[in-house]
């Protein structure tokens, strides 16, 4: 298809590299589809020459029967890939013809260096726009850029080379997108043989999850399960023949295995509905093949531990055992000698370190001590060694690995940012992970008293997640959490999202929820850095507004989040697991000792106006909102409908309550219910789902305006880096 014999196309941001099939923007990978990337690819080489739709169906789809729909929805899909905006258009519309690259297109030679213009063809038009790319010097860029390629192949060779001891010396390396589909691809799990994978995809539209097989080195897709429930977790038997799953449905969750071939599925055990058990994989199967480690717990208030779980008769026996106060443990993965079991155990929400435990008796240890969130793990194939996710480096996921015995856990920097869920192939010569494509905003929608909608419109935007935000008194300020600087910060800006300031930084340390004081000069907030211990157990603080003075507010050790005021500004609740379950306490602001509010489960709540009693989520994924008076008492629910309070994105504000949801039929939406009528009421329509873990929701003053963080991309790949012969 490609005949100039080029291979790296500069033009923005970007570089189109053709040898290895891949875009990058600012040396980071870009996921495309093949046909997007192959439609983008002759644009390019045309550099400003009008390319004929006939041209490129001819080349792009040789020897297939398409629509010319489908072209533009390729381009259409390019032109968001790309970022188009009224500053930054790359892709002409030539009607009645078809389209032209409109931005200066750079070829670039074998050193990285910019050699000069692409030559135009000779129907390229004059002047063609051109983007500009912000910050340094392009040939300062470029030296960067070159520089980071040789560290990441370095890096990576180093890896492969480590795996195993018996590998020759000279060995190199490579990585291939294994992925590049619309979407969210993940939890990537090897066969026995190396030669396969299987993986999450939320398909095409961005619906429910399913579990597919590929075969390395073919595009072929097996879509090995179907129907309305959401499919994870899946991991091969040792013989290859079978692939378990997790399935969740509106009935509750349970664990699968079915042949790798498809049809009938047998169901294991049922677990717990309610918990989250993060977002990367593990090895679930033993070595043996006879049984499965799957992470369960019987109410809300326990913690999750992990059980092994017979295949032939689906009998189980419970392997670690946790306080009650603790989250629980997470991705259990079986050593390849069977020896061991590793996992990850959270004392709080995201507070998480790494374990092992000996199966043939003992207490897990503990390899980890810094209380950083962990997002999957995979074993090397010598069983000495254990690679996770972390976020030990600032506010993204990297991977990391660590000894059996302990010791400092080393960065794998080869494989960048925001990367999680590795999984290695038995033999080592593979590893693959999942690379995250998030960027999450803060919208303002504008509504009329009857709280129909009015306008809508992005306010708080970057390329980080601006999540978290929250009104001032006088409406003129809002709060939010942003990973902007590359951490987790609590930040201020004026009310049309301009002038913001860092007032907090948390560094690799999870931290959010701030909330103004109802006199609009201090904010409280949840944060799990400055921990006396270390461990990442989170603490309620409190910041002057204008910046300078901070406080901690809660006592440390004792795992307290979500903070809100009341409405006299003279107590603040928060949720903490001090009384051996989460439940909702307050403490006055001045000082003085906590009072329990709440005794059948809370996590996060707001006073009404009347300031008599509190409305509040019983805990994380649980659906319902209840109340109880602000000095205890009996606690009853308010709603429990479509699920509301499932998701944390959700307000009262007078005799409302706003909420996002994404439960069915109607799908993501965001909505109100009138506690006066009982009736639920439709403000938007959203595009994705709101995240379970994030506050995401405000209401100003004068109950006008909503802010609601959401993702505007949304979507992960798998990577593979395997070793070269």
């Amino acid at each position: 298809m490609l005949a100039s014999g080029k291979h790296l196309y500069d033009f923005g941001p970007f570089r189109l590299d053709l040898h290895s099939r891949m875009l990058l923007k600012d040396g980071a990978y870009i996921a495309l589809t093949p046909k997007a990337f192959e439609t983008l690819a002759v644009l390019v080489e045309g550099n400003g020459r009008i390319v004929d739709k006939e041209e490129l169906l001819r080349v792009v789809w040789s020897g297939t029967c398409v629509e010319e729909g489908t072209l533009a929805k390729t381009v259409s899909i390019l032109r968001k890939t790309l970022g188009e905006d009224e500053g930054h258009h790359y892709i002409d519309t030539v009607p009645k013809r078809g389209y032209r690259f409109a931005v200066e297109v750079h070829l670039v030679d074998e050193a990285h260096a910019v050699i000069a213009p692409a030559e135009p063809r000779q129907d390229q038009p004059a002047g063609p726009a051109t983007v500009e790319r912000r910050g340094r010097p392009k040939w300062v860029r470029l030296v960067i850029f070159g520089m980071a390629m040789a560290m990441l192949v370095a890096a990576a060779y180093e890896w492969v080379q480590r795996r195993n001891a018996s590998r020759a010396p000279g060995v190199a390396s490579k990585t291939i997108p294994l992925t590049s589909f619309p979407g969210r691809q993940n939890e990537v799990a090897f066969s026995p043989d190396g030669n396969q994978v299987a993986f999450v995809w939320d398909g095409p539209q961005g619906a429910n999850s399913h579990i597919y097989v590929k075969v390395i080195g073919s595009e072929a897709l097996l879509e090995l399960t179907h129907g309305a429930g959401s499919d994870s977790r899946p991991a091969w038997s040792p013989d290859g023949r079978n692939i378990s799953f997790l399935r969740s449905t509106a009935e509750g969750r349970a664990w699968y295995v079915t042949s790798v071939l498809g049809g009938p599925e047998r169901k294991l055990a049922g677990v717990f509905p309610y918990f989250d058990l993060g977002s990367g994989n593990s090895t679930y199967f033993s070595p043996d093949g006879k049984s499965l480690a799957i992470v369960d717990k019987a109410a809300p208030a326990e913690p999750s531990s992990i059980f092994l779980l017979s295949v032939e008769n689906s009998s189980r026996s419970q392997l670690t055992f946790l306080p009650a106060s603790n989250t629980g443990d997470y991705y259990p993965a079986f050593s390849p000698d069977g020896k061991r079991l590793a996992f990850a155990r959270a004392v709080s929400f995201s507070a998480t370190d790494l374990y092992v435990l000996e199966l043939a008796g003992g207490k897990p240890k503990r390899l980890t001590f810094d209380g950083l969130t962990i997002d999957g793990l995979a074993w090397t194939a010598d069983s000495r060694e254990i690679v996770f996710s972390s976020r030990r480096g600032g506010s993204f996921n990297s991977l990391w690995r660590i000894g059996i015995h302990g010791g400092k856990p080393e960065r794998v920097s080869a494989f960048g940012e925001d990367v999680i869920s590795p999984a290695i192939s038995r033999d080592g010569n593979r590893l693959a992970y999942t690379r995250r494509n998030d960027d999450m905003n803060i919208w303002q929608f504008t509504v009329d008293d009857a709280g129909r909608l009015v306008a809508k419109a992005p306010l708080i935007v970057s390329t980080f997640r601006d999540s978290d935000p929250d009104y001032s008194p006088d409406g003129r300020r809002i709060a939010f959490t942003s990973g902007r600087n590359g951490s987790f910060g609590i930040w201020v800006s004026d009310s049309d999202g301009g002038n913001p300031r860092m007032l907090f930084d948390g560094g690799a340390y999870v931290t959010g929820s701030p909330r103004w004081s109802p006199d609009g000069r201090r904010i409280a907030f949840d944060t799990r850095a400055n921990d006396p211990a270390g461990l990442g157990n989170p603490s309620v603080w409190v910041v002057d507004a204008d910046g300078g003075q901070l406080r901690r507010l809660t006592a440390p050790g004792t795992g307290d989040v979500a903070p809100s005021w009341s409405r006299d500004g003279a107590w603040v609740y928060f949720a903490s697991t001090r009384s051996g379950t989460l439940q909702i306490w307050k403490m006055p602001f001045e000082g003085g000792p906590a009072m329990q509010v709440t005794r059948k489960g809370g996590f996060e709540g707001f006073e009404t106006a009347d300031g008599k009693f509190l409305v509040y989520l019983r805990g994380r994924e649980i659906p319902g909102i209840w109340q109880v008076p602000v000095n205890g008492g009996e606690e009853i629910p308010v709603a429990e409908q479509e699920q509301l309070g499932y998701w944390r994105c959700w307000r009262l504000a007078g005799n409302r309550i706003y909420f996002a949801t994404a439960a069915p039929p109607a799908g993501p939406r965001l909505e109100f219910l009138d506690l006066g009528s009982g009736t639920i009421q439709q403000i938007a329509p959203l595009s994705r789902a709101p995240d379970t873990t994030i506050p995401g929701l405000a209401v100003s003053p004068d109950g006008r305006k909503l802010l609601l963080a959401q993702y505007d991309q949304n979507g992960s790949n798998i990577i593979m880096v395997e070793r070269s012969h």
